[in-house]
């Protein structure tokens, strides 16, 4: 059997199968460690959601990413146009493991894909750039639903599909000289902000049952020793597959 095949076949186990490989591979693991991933299942979002467009600094792309998973965003969605996404190992410090990475990378009309796969997903698409119509940070309203937010390039910007799209524009107050902040630092601020806003706030911003279980599972694989190999001969014999 496949083994990429039967592991993309585990996200489309009824509720009961996958708790129990749940169960399965937690006898596996160490109470701090399962401590630990209770703990980020319940702070984890998909409320709100980060897009790089065309990127080519591996070190900004990878601290984005470890900043998404210190503040408990699950998705990091980046569009490859001209640039090829690369993780800086040094300064991603792991978090790949914990961050979801959906990647546009065909070869015409990433943006345009990114932009059509959030909306249908019911997400707002906001444009974190300069414009007529836009609001500051501290202002923006969460209640008004869900939230993909758009970095573009340090040189360029976002793209003018992205900014034609766009659903609405914020910018991050500043009081100085220099026209933008580091596209890391943006991230940062944005996601510090909105992610203790959430918080703070009645909405219901956390994963459902099913999305903690299934997110439970796949920590847990990437937790235990062979894990992937343990789950795999657990489901062979579950559903009586030789």
């Amino acid at each position: 059997m496949n083994t990429s095949f039967f592991l993309f076949q585990i996200f489309k186990m009824e509720k009961d199968l996958l708790l129990k490989s749940v169960r399965f591979l937690e006898q596996f693991a160490t109470d701090n460690r399962l401590e630990l991933i209770n703990t980020n299942l319940n702070n984890r979002t998909r409320y709100i959601t980060i897009v790089l467009e065309n990127i080519f600094q591996p070190q900004n792309a990878s601290a984005v990413m470890r900043s998404c998973d210190c503040f408990g965003i699950q998705d990091l969605h980046v569009i490859e146009n001209s640039n090829t996404y690369q993780l800086n190992p040094e300064v991603v410090m792991g978090s790949s493991k914990w961050v979801d990475l959906h990647q546009y990378n065909k070869k015409e009309e990433n943006s345009v894909d990114a932009i059509l796969d959030l909306k249908q997903k019911g997400y707002r698409i906001v444009a974190t750039s300069p414009h007529v119509n836009d609001v500051l940070l501290p202002d923006f309203d969460l209640k008004k639903g869900k939230a993909a937010f758009f970095f573009g390039t340090e040189l360029t910007g976002l793209s003018d599909i992205v900014l034609e799209h766009a659903d609405e524009f914020v910018k991050i107050p500043m009081y100085g000289f220099t026209e933008s902040f580091n596209i890391s630092v943006s991230a940062a601020l944005v996601l510090s902000h909105l992610a203790n806003e959430l918080r703070r706030s009645e909405l219901s911003w956390q994963l459902n049952e099913i999305e903690k279980l299934e997110l439970k599972l796949d920590w847990l694989k990437k937790s235990v020793r062979k894990g992937d190999k343990m789950l795999i001969e657990y489901l062979k014999k579950e559903q009586n597959i030789h």
